[in-house]
């Protein structure tokens, strides 16, 4: 498979505080990678900093080109997309405005082709559907993420990142929300999506690589990654041992 995103050598800094350090990732296109690790190894700061959120040194190859140098709204425009964290709805907003506004950047004048896809995301999550008309603050956690990524996939993304999609909600949506993630793929995108939930996201990914204190200490198919006794160890609940630095193929 080709390469959509190469990132090499990455480091951001916050001050004089080195918060990621030399990173070195890549996505196949079609594929799901995910990046485990704590709270506090770098993985919102990674995201932010491809999107263009943060000022970083390094290069960011995103479908062969370097966007480094380029403004976040011409990295969306190439079809670069990121789902906050906080997922950043507009509360007062229904659920069909939210989702509207996700298409504006590249379907202002609205049409049959804006009617189509928005049917598409109500096919891939019916019940926002079904609370279309419903104000955007009123939805359960579970559907705020739904619309979040709805929102996003209006943007026609082709690579679309993740970060923390699974936050905040119980165990039956996540892994109704991660399943979506799955299926994603088969609309021909490509996504990075960070966890700290690794067994589920472990499931899903394609590959993987763990994160700790701004540096990757461990990278691999994500189902070798699973049954690796230090991921086992210190991110499926077996206990707190810290890895060291290694890539899969050379790890016990």
């Amino acid at each position: 498979m080709s390469t959509i995103l190469k990132v090499e050598n990455l480091r951001v800094a916050y001050g004089k505080v080195e918060a990621v350090q030399s990173i070195n990732l890549e996505v196949a296109e079609g594929a799901i990678v995910t990046v485990i690790g704590p709270n506090g190894a770098g993985k919102t700061t990674l995201l932010n900093a491809i999107m263009g959120l943060l000022p970083c040194r390094g290069r960011i190859d995103y479908r062969g080109r370097d966007v480094n140098p380029r403004a976040i709204e011409a990295r969306v425009a190439d079809g670069l997309c990121l789902v906050p964290e906080r997922r950043e709805l507009f509360g007062p907003m229904s659920v069909a405005d939210n989702l509207l506004l996700g298409a504006y950047g590249w379907c202002r004048a609205g049409g049959v082709e804006r009617k189509a896809l928005l049917e598409e995301i109500y096919a891939l999550f019916p019940r926002l559907k079904e609370r279309r008309a419903q104000r955007a603050a009123t939805l359960s956690g579970g559907e705020r993420q739904m619309l979040a990524i709805g929102r996003a996939l209006m943007g026609r993304p082709k690579l679309l990142m993740l970060d923390e999609p699974s936050l905040g909600l119980a165990p039956r949506i996540v892994h109704e929300v991660l399943e979506t993630v799955s299926a994603l793929r088969r609309r021909g995108v490509s996504i990075l999506i960070i966890e700290q939930n690794a067994r589920a996201a472990l499931q899903i990914a394609d590959f993987g690589y763990v994160l700790e204190t701004g540096t990757v200490v461990l990278e691999g198919p994500a189902h070798e990654l699973a049954h690796n006794d230090r991921v086992v160890e210190t991110y499926l609940g077996l206990g707190k041992h810290r890895a060291e630095p290694a890539r899969l193929g050379a790890a016990t």
